[in-house]
């Protein structure tokens, strides 16, 4: 069976009414995204930072997958299908995606501010998360989100999924935004890749093949174009 390895970025959530994590704008539902995604902002006003969170948390309750959510999930009747985000909402997983390894961490989820490997998942029953909310071991808990400052720690997983692709699907982020830009080097020579997009990148790399659609539009698209292969 072969493997499609698909990167996804905020235009694969923008049809669920999402904004996500470094939105081209600089800005994430009109906040400064240095305010709200960076470590400094995190040292400078936590009680904000764990606000923007919490409201987040309620409006991806209600937000639901779209059609290429859906269309990624019917692609594993017929391959194996490694899902790279880099958004930090759940869509792929409610969809039914099985194999999704999220870049930027995760809205649902929070960690310990010094032991990172104490990790809570939250569900929409679950109170917001405030300062004076404790890990096991009595420390600070945060989103679990990759912020500006930080290391990329799944960065080396998802090269070796880019490694053992046979087809690359990027979606919903241009070549020309990071890491998305990055992680398509680590494809083996030959291997095809596609870019959806609505809009033609300026610097199209030689050798992509693009899509000029909607996200959902061009996941449908993409799946009519490996199927004549």
């Amino acid at each position: 069976m072969k493997r499609i390895v698909v990167l996804t970025g905020a235009g694969m959530s923008a049809e669920s009414g999402l904004k996500t994590f470094r939105d081209s704008d600089g800005l994430w539902e009109n906040y400064d995204v240095m305010e709200v995604a960076s470590i400094e902002g995190w040292e400078r006003d936590p009680v904000l930072v764990q606000r923007f969170y919490n409201d987040r948390r309620r409006q991806l309750w209600d937000a639901q997958p779209n059609q290429g959510h859906s269309d990624l999930v019917k692609l594993e009747q017929h391959y194996h299908v490694d899902i790279v985000t880099q958004n930090v909402d759940d869509l792929h997983e409610r969809a039914g995606s099985h194999n999704v390894l999220h870049l930027h961490g995760e809205l649902r989820k929070v960690r310990s501010t010094r032991h990172p490997e104490l990790v809570y998942e939250l569900g929409p029953q679950d109170k917001d998360v405030n300062m004076g909310d404790l890990c096991e071991k009595g420390f600070q808990l945060r989103p679990d989100i990759v912020w500006f400052g930080e290391a990329v720690p799944r960065m080396d997983p998802a090269i070796n999924m880019l490694h053992e692709a046979d087809i690359v699907l990027v979606v919903g982020t241009s070549l020309s935004v990071y890491p998305a830009a990055s992680l398509v080097h680590y494809a083996q020579i030959g291997v095809p890749v596609y870019l959806v997009d609505p809009k033609r990148p300026d610097n199209l790399p030689a050798g992509v093949k693009f899509i000029c659609a909607t996200a959902s539009e061009g996941i449908s698209i993409f799946y009519e174009l490996i199927s004549q292969q």
